[in-house]
């Protein structure tokens, strides 16, 4: 047996059935978005329910919404009869998933939501079913082959599900102008978070940490400083206090042998001019950025206030993981 061949089957299959449910997508999905957003300007809520495999995608879906602006819960349809009902309120809209729309349970809610002020958007593989024509707006998730080889599994119908759910999730985000400092409010113990909310002034080495040094200093006294501040990079300045440029180990290490007088030499032959920097008003995942961008292990962190940069910290890229940014 082909494993490997027998798994790409399922990839293709799946691949195939989400694009076709992408190709057929019309305006019922702006009527869905416009459902949910008009919901959510007036203060509703995404009341996800499902059964089965549907209502775990429906939990992936409604954690999806809620980490990007658009709350979400999910209703139990199982329990919705015996008092869990009391989550839905006027002004909600219902996100309810069936594949096949007939599902009873979910069907016998639908006379007791009618009680409600809500609108209902159905997600099924049957625009003629029970859910859909009962419902204020219907997504088309139907597809010609499950990835299952019995044909009986839920697989290329529950990610057709899925992404429909992660369609309408991030349409909200970009309509209600949802930003990653609003990501970052959600997850704050994300790495994401972390480096969303910290600012670079949070995570620099300052005073005794920071090699800060005139450019004429001998480089032998300019490694010894290196050495007690533990840090990778010393800064050159100027008399007047603006940075004059940066001298790390590694450019100690490619001049070492090249130059026999070296440790006697001025640093300032040595150094780099107008190194990479980063505004001390930036946040952390600035930081981030700049050193994956420029490939560099150490960032001079700088006060422009003035109009020239004045070095006032510098951020080690060992630090990160101290801060869990990394």
């Amino acid at each position: 047996m082909d494993f490997l061949a027998k798994a790409r089957r399922v990839f293709e299959i799946e691949l195939d059935e989400v694009r076709r449910v992408g190709e057929r997508l019309d305006e019922s999905f702006t009527r869905a978005v416009e459902t949910i957003l008009a919901s959510l300007k007036e203060r509703g809520k995404i009341v996800v329910i499902g059964v089965g495999k549907s209502g775990h995608i429906g939990e992936k879906i409604a954690a999806t919404m809620t980490s990007t602006g658009s709350p979400a819960v999910v209703l139990n349809s199982l329990n919705a009869l015996h008092g869990d009902l009391g989550v839905v309120a006027d002004g909600d809209v219902i996100l309810a998933l069936s594949f096949s729309g007939e599902t009873e349970e979910l069907l016998r809610i639908l006379p007791a939501l009618s009680r409600f002020e809500v609108k209902i958007v159905s997600i099924t593989g049957n625009p003629k079913s029970t859910l859909a024509i009962h419902s204020d707006v219907h997504l088309d998730a139907s597809i010609q082959e499950e990835a299952c080889p019995l044909g009986l599994a839920p697989t290329s119908s529950t990610t057709a599900t899925l992404v429909l759910g992660d369609a309408l999730a991030m349409v909200l985000l970009e309509a209600r102008n949802f930003k990653k400092e609003d990501f970052a409010r959600y997850h704050p113990g994300g790495s994401l978070g972390r480096s969303l909310l910290l600012k670079v002034t949070e995570i620099m080495r300052t005073g005794d940490q920071l090699a800060l040094m005139p450019p004429e200093t001998p480089i032998h006294e300019v490694i010894k400083r290196m050495a007690n501040a533990r840090a990778g990079a010393a800064v050159l300045v100027h008399p007047d206090g603006t940075l004059a440029g940066v001298f790390t180990h590694g450019d100690f290490g490619r001049q070492f042998e090249k130059v026999p007088d070296l440790l006697n030499r001025q640093v300032g032959e040595f150094m780099t001019p107008c190194p990479i920097t980063v505004n001390a008003n930036k946040m952390a995942v600035e930081v981030l950025r700049i050193m994956q961008k420029h490939a560099v292990d150490d960032l001079i962190v700088v006060d422009q206030s003035s109009g020239s940069p004045v070095p006032v910290g510098l951020v080690d890229s060992q630090d990160l993981a101290k801060f869990r940014l990394v």
